[in-house]
């Protein structure tokens, strides 16, 4: 163990030191970077707040998730429970640490909310960006490097978005439905093409065997898989069924006016989570989970059908439904 890892376990060990009566905060801030959590938030911002801010954070939540997770496998970095016995795994998981998905993601939709709401949002987003930091580092899951990284990587993609983001959306929206859904798939297929790459550029490498002795003993019920694919298919996948339906919202069909009554508002919600769970729950039941290009052809699928509820199929039940009112433009 070089003198950097050795000093960053201090700094777990530290905090984990400050009292399990922390376990329940941190493990609170660390589930509003759950997946879970983000789609409560994306759906409700969509469906009932603002549609326009819902699919921003969506659209750049999606782009933080792909490149992590070919970040994670190109520095395959372990996570701290996984090489130090005196560090408690109060969470686990499967995939590699470096960088941190939570504190990646959590600079990224965050910074964008700030961006889009203004005003004194910005402490309010930093104060959960750093919470959320300090939380995978306590329940042992990441070292300071890792979030450190992931907020370096978050910042970058927020700085992007915010640069680039009209003048893509012009273009955008410029094309016809052909061109716009081709532009969908292709950049899908991309990001699996640089996910299988990075795969494949790791095949030499072998995952050392104290690692996962070490993590297994922590996490008994949660063994580690740092190779798995199924990430790189959930994310691109949820991106092409949402830019899919950003596509066929162009020229306003299907647009559907957020706002209306609170009883209006929370009915549609719960129509339009309730078909989003029929495709989570329903055909994570019925596909096939199995590691081969049938199972990760039909998770691709999956969250394809999933965005592409969420951002244009739902809001067309709403509209029939007479739970919310058609717009007429972009």
């Amino acid at each position: 163990m070089d003198a950097l890892t050795q000093w960053e376990i201090t700094v777990n060990l530290f905090l984990q030191d400050l009292g399990p009566w922390l376990q329940q905060v941190m493990s609170a801030v660390t589930w509003l970077g759950s997946e879970n959590f983000y789609i409560l938030l994306l759906t409700l911002l969509y469906w009932c707040v603002d549609t326009g801010l819902g699919l921003r954070v969506a659209i750049i939540l999606m782009l933080s998730n792909s490149t992590n997770s070919i970040f994670k496998i190109l520095f395959h970095s372990p996570r701290p429970y996984w090489i130090d016995s005196r560090v408690q795994a109060y969470s686990s998981e499967p995939s590699f640490g470096l960088p941190s998905g939570h504190s990646q993601n959590a600079m990224s939709v965050w910074g964008i909310m700030a961006a889009s709401l203004k005003r004194k949002s910005g402490w309010g987003a930093a104060l959960i960006i750093l919470s959320m930091g300090i939380s995978r580092m306590y329940l042992g899951v990441h070292f300071l490097r890792d979030v450190l990284l992931g907020w370096i990587i978050g910042a970058l993609l927020l700085v992007l978005v915010l640069t680039f983001e009209k003048p893509v959306v012009r273009w955008f929206e410029s094309l016809n439905l052909v061109s716009r859904l081709g532009f969908a798939l292709t950049t899908a297929l991309v990001m699996i093409a640089a996910g299988l790459a990075v795969h494949a550029g790791q095949s030499d490498w072998i995952l050392p065997e104290a690692w996962y002795a070490t993590a297994l003993k922590a996490a008994p019920d949660n063994p580690i898989r740092p190779f798995a694919f199924e990430g790189i298919f959930t994310a691109t996948g949820t991106w092409f069924g949402m830019l899919a339906g950003a596509a066929l919202l162009v020229g306003g069909s299907g647009m559907h006016d957020p706002h209306g009554p609170l009883f209006q508002r929370a009915l549609r919600y719960l129509v339009g989570i309730t078909g989003l769970l029929i495709l989570y729950l329903g055909l994570g039941a019925v596909f096939p989970r199995t590691p081969d290009l049938l199972g990760y052809g039909l998770r691709f699928l999956r969250y394809t059908l999933i965005g592409l509820w969420a951002i244009w199929l739902a809001p067309l039940v709403f509209i029939k439904l007479g739970l919310a009112k058609p717009r007429s433009a972009v």
